[in-house]
């Protein structure tokens, strides 16, 4: 690996150990065998590094556990069981979780990493409106990628709050289930 490469797993291995907001210069370049200018020259500065490395890692999430495709024989079931798999990487990966809320506090007095963080959003709700959907993320109408990806992916953020919160009374995905039908029912009133 190059230097570059080094300094992302070097930050990826900050942000599990320490998290976003106690990880320094000095951490990254000591984990990753660089310099601490290598950071400046290579990704501009620490924030842009670590937003670059926890964006990786969420990323990889997704590519893997985060996918929406729960087991069981009814879509209810399968909706369940995605929620409760996520529910527990929730508190399996509680470092990636942590950084994500460290990150979005650090970036609202930080335009500049803000952006890339809204970009990451805008990309998620696609993703996940596609794979409700059952469609290529290039297919998705943008009315489900603003209404169902949204809606989803703040759900999402406010289950995450709750596990990492207060693990043993946060909803499993059950009552996610049971919850959402209960709002549809209360919708069509």
């Amino acid at each position: 690996m190059g230097n570059r490469e080094d300094l992302l797993a070097g930050a990826r291995r900050c942000l599990e150990e320490k998290g976003y907001l106690r990880t320094t210069v000095r951490d990254i370049a000591a984990a990753s065998n660089v310099s601490m200018a290598a950071i400046g020259y290579h990704f501009g500065s620490r924030d842009a590094l670590l937003n670059l490395a926890l964006s990786a890692a969420m990323d990889e999430w997704a590519a893997g556990s985060g996918r929406l495709a729960g087991e069981g024989d009814t879509a209810e079931e399968r909706y369940a069981d995605t929620w409760d798999r996520k529910i527990r990487d929730f508190g399996e990966m509680r470092w990636l979780w942590t950084a994500s809320v460290e990150a979005f506090v650090h970036a609202q007095s930080s335009p500049e990493l803000l952006a890339p963080l809204a970009e990451n959003q805008r990309q998620a709700r696609r993703m996940v409106a596609a794979q409700l959907r059952g469609v290529p993320v290039d297919a998705v109408a943008e009315e489900d990628v603003r209404a169902l990806g949204s809606f989803h992916i703040a759900l999402l953020s406010g289950v995450m709050v709750q596990a990492l919160t207060d693990p043993g009374q946060a909803p499993t995905g059950r009552e996610l289930a049971q919850g959402l039908r209960a709002m549809a029912e209360l919708l069509e009133s």
